[in-house]
């Protein structure tokens, strides 16, 4: 026999409130407008946002794509309930690619998969977004919510975001790489958005909670010092690229230096890296001593304190260094290019 179905069953019966979804908009509208940019053509609300190439200042340009996630860093964040600064993390690592590229970021979209959207969560988390693509001049031109009930535990969310840029034809990066160019590292603001199953289970290792004060930053807690965001290095490297001499950037992610730097190095020619000429933040001293992580391990798999590598001409190296530090940089002389592959290290780090 069949059963008459229930009368009046709705999208809210099923978990999903497209209210909730009207009123997160309307709610984000101001801090996505706040990132406004010239060559927006349109706000939020739209089936798709437009871009006028030609009114952000490009004559003929190439466009440049990247897309990434937090990772398990989320995981602090949810655990923690602190939501701040995990926007700026997403939009970090997809801008810190682009200019890898030799790109300007001009606009970023956002995805926020969650299973029971909370308007308070979600605001503060574009918001954080929206300051992250304020501070790299990137348009925060649209995006998506999505409620799945089913698909997600009681308060977990997931977030994916992707970046456009663009550059002149002919100015792509890496370029001119050669034997004796000299690496600048970028000091990081910690471990940004990498390895975070590895820093778990340090924690773990460890006995300390979320909540217990950080052993490696003081008036901090735990959780909140790993929270630290990805530095975002747009501007300064940018900047750099347009007064000349750097040949190619390196965004130090997973992987760490190890693997990460021969991507932008020519075949038969590798990296010799001096681990002694910057101070290991103490995250990382902190983590390899609780869980007794071997330097080659922290190599490949944190930045160890080097967020972001130039490849520099060495007659531009001294002039760029003081540029990058005008900017607000912390610039170390890590080591050359030479001949051969992978890269090579000397000193200690730990």
């Amino acid at each position: 026999m069949t059963k008459t179905p229930k009368n009046g069953l709705t999208y809210a019966d099923a978990g999903v409130d497209i209210d909730a979804g009207n009123a997160l908009i309307d709610r984000i509208k101001p801090a996505a407008a706040a990132t406004k940019r010239s060559g927006v053509m349109e706000g939020l609300g739209g089936f798709g946002a437009l871009f006028d190439l030609k009114d952000a200042g490009f004559k003929d340009p190439i466009l440049v794509s990247a897309t990434d996630g937090v990772g398990t860093k989320l995981r602090i964040a949810i655990d923690t309930g602190h939501y701040d600064t995990i926007g700026v993390d997403l939009v970090a690592m997809c801008v810190n690619d682009l200019v890898c590229q030799g790109a300007e970021p001009l606009l970023f979209l956002d995805y926020f998969a969650t299973g029971k959207l909370d308007l308070d969560t979600a605001t503060t988390i574009i918001n954080g977004i929206a300051t992250g693509c304020a501070a790299s001049g990137c348009a925060l031109i649209g995006g998506e919510t999505a409620e799945m009930p089913g698909m997600y535990s009681e308060g977990d969310f997931d977030l994916a975001g992707f970046a456009v840029g663009a550059m002149e034809r002919g100015t792509a990066l890496p370029a001119g790489v050669a034997d004796g160019d000299v690496l600048l590292g970028l000091a990081s603001s910690g471990v940004h958005s990498n390895g975070y199953s590895l820093v778990r289970k340090v924690v773990e290792a460890s006995g300390h909670g979320w909540d217990d004060a950080a052993p490696f930053a003081d008036g901090q807690s735990l959780g909140q010092a790993l929270l630290t965001p990805t530095r975002l290095y747009v501007k300064s490297a940018l900047g750099a690229v347009r007064a000349g001499g750097v040949h190619a950037l390196a965004h130090i992610t997973g992987g760490g230096l190890t693997e990460n730097l021969p991507r932008v190095l020519p075949d038969g020619l590798g990296a010799e890296i001096d681990l002694g000429t910057w101070d290991l933040p103490g995250v990382f001293s902190w983590m390899a001593s609780v869980a007794g992580i071997e330097e080659a391990e922290m190599l490949k798999t944190f930045n160890s304190g080097i967020g972001m590598v130039l490849v520099v001409d060495p007659r531009a190296a001294e002039a760029l260094t003081a540029q990058l530090q005008d900017t607000g940089e912390t610039v170390f002389r890590i080591g050359a290019v030479t001949a051969g592959d992978g890269v090579r290290y000397s000193g200690r780090l730990l």
